[in-house]
């Protein structure tokens, strides 16, 4: 899957968010991200240690930040190929499993509509 549109990453984060994962890998070298579709924790980047969480067959990678890898299932993708993710931080208490969670902060999805030129290049994940 391409991690890139027109150039752009597919997804990409906020100094705030770099500087968190940096805070997180000194606990936890080995990290990964995976963009919850919902249920108990709602739809937020989920922080997890590499080694704790098993990657679906569906999923699709999205792209890493800071040297971490994304990933989102496939189905979140379809709707949301069109867009791009955005990892940010706010104040309050991360997903119940998170790595986030604990630090009063909290990872944050944010997203940008990929422009006219850009969502004509993207390609289709099957």
């Amino acid at each position: 899957m391409n991690t890139h549109v027109n150039g752009e990453p597919r997804v990409t984060a906020t100094d705030a968010a770099l500087d968190l994962i940096t805070e997180i890998r000194q606990d936890y070298p080995e990290i990964l991200f995976h963009q919850s579709g919902g249920c108990c924790d709602g739809s937020s980047p989920m922080c997890y240690p590499a080694d704790d969480f098993i990657i679906g067959d569906h999923d699709v990678k999205l792209g890493e930040i800071g040297g971490v890898p994304v990933y989102i299932s496939g189905s979140q993708f379809e709707a949301w190929k069109h867009t791009q993710l955005i990892i940010d931080v706010v104040p309050g208490r991360g997903g119940m499993f998170s790595l986030d969670n604990g630090r009063e902060k909290r990872f944050l999805s944010r997203s940008r509509i990929f422009g006219g030129g850009e969502a004509c290049t993207i390609p289709r994940v099957r």
